[in-house]
């Protein structure tokens, strides 16, 4: 690939600790502070960029252009561990494809497909 070394198969697991500053409390209770969607999405990307970007040739980055099927299905509290698993699923050209599963003590809590491009910077 022109763009540097990006093999579909290729995959990171990054982890992370769910701090107060990542979470939402809808109910105001306390101790019912977990990880919020966007948050979620935030890392899920963040592991996709951090899987691509390293490994394409200078002037080249990635920019997100798409989240599909993007689901939170259970809670990751504040201290927990959470391991944000991403996938390159498909090259074409330019754009590239990610599967992101993100797990709390092995418990799949959420996933999405992303979408990036890869532009000169």
């Amino acid at each position: 690939m022109e763009y540097g070394e990006l093999v579909v198969g290729q995959g990171i697991d990054v982890e992370t600790s769910v701090t107060i500053g990542m979470t939402i409390n809808r109910t105001g209770k306390d101790g019912d502070e977990v990880l919020s969607t966007p948050q979620l999405l935030n890392l899920m990307e963040q592991a996709c960029i951090e899987l691509s970007d390293p490994l394409l040739k200078s002037p080249y980055t990635t920019v997100g252009y798409a989240v599909d099927g993007l689901r939170h299905i259970g809670p990751a509290k504040v201290g927990q561990k959470v391991s944000i698993k991403s996938k390159l699923i498909n090259i074409d050209n330019n754009k590239l494809t990610y599967n992101i599963e993100a797990f709390e003590s092995n418990q799949k809590f959420g996933f999405a497909t992303h979408k990036r491009a890869i532009i000169s910077k």
